[in-house]
């Protein structure tokens, strides 16, 4: 029985440097690419056609430096790590790639996919958060346990995961490199979704900072509760006329002037204005 290796201590103890290596080590070996599948639990979602003609050119003048990570199926081998290299390799025209081979679940793929796209920052903000969501859905991860798995403290776990919140124009935006991850955190704190939009757009026409966006989130965030304060300010003193009205008896102004302000009590004839008196005395 195989002991299976604890994860999250490193991807050399998975994945070794290809540098140096002899096949007869038999820490790898030249397997045909088109035995090779893709993994279903790639986090990886995006892979561009510009990035995959690079990478298959330096293949074609260097070869492949570092092995795929793969595992055994029944008909050949199912990739667990190295998607992009072997998508460029096809490009390349390569015929064998080198390989590592570990038994691992379909929940341990997941696992050992991630790590390995996140050592090498191959993820960008949205895969990232979607792979974090997929673990803590199939592998009942908590935001602490994941958090200590990829080697961040638990906050900046838990800000990834506020990006999939955002609108989906939003979070494409984040994919394309529009705005970056930074940006993302920030609007995912604004909640009315038209002030968010317009931060956005606010963010894109004028290449706002994150430190820029920050302050231009607060001070909207301040507007907002300022207005909602003042309409329930308002609703209160034009409650507080009503009352006034019915018991005097007549029309009844509560005007504000900063801290102070007038009450007007009007009156439509001098035995009114004595009426008026007399219930004010």
């Amino acid at each position: 029985m195989i002991k299976r290796r604890a994860l999250g201590k490193g991807l050399s103890a998975l994945i070794p440097d290809a540098f140096g290596l002899e096949e007869t080590e038999g820490r790898f070996f030249l397997c045909p690419i088109e035995s090779i599948e893709p993994n279903p639990y790639q986090p990886r979602l995006d892979f561009s056609d510009i990035d995959l003609e690079s990478m298959a050119q330096s293949i074609k003048e260097k070869g492949i430096l570092t092995p795929l990570l793969v595992t055994k199926t029944e008909g050949g081998y199912q990739l667990i790590a190295g998607e992009r290299r072997w998508r460029a390799a096809q490009k390349a025209g390569v015929d064998r790639v080198p390989v590592v081979v570990r038994e691992a679940a379909g929940a341990e793929s997941l696992e050992l996919a991630l790590l390995e796209n996140i050592h090498r920052k191959d993820l960008n903000p949205v895969e990232e958060a979607l792979a974090y969501k997929r673990m803590m859905e199939e592998l009942g991860e908590t935001q602490e346990s994941l958090s200590r798995k990829v080697g961040k403290d638990r906050s900046s776990v838990a800000n990834i995961l506020r990006i999939l919140s955002l609108p989906s124009a939003i979070q494409k935006d984040v994919i394309d490199g529009r705005l970056t991850a930074g940006h993302a955190r920030v609007l995912a704190g604004v909640k009315n979704q038209s002030a968010q939009n317009h931060l956005r757009e606010l963010i894109i026409a004028k290449a706002l900072s994150v430190r820029q966006t920050e302050e231009l989130a607060k001070r909207i965030g301040s507007s907002r509760r300022e207005r909602k304060l003042d309409s329930e300010e308002n609703h209160y003193f034009n409650s507080l006329a009503d009352e006034m009205k019915h018991s005097l008896g007549t029309k009844v102004e509560i005007v504000r002037r900063g801290k102070g302000g007038r009450v007007i009590i009007h009156f439509f004839s001098n035995d009114d204005l004595d009426r008026l008196i007399q219930l004010l005395r």
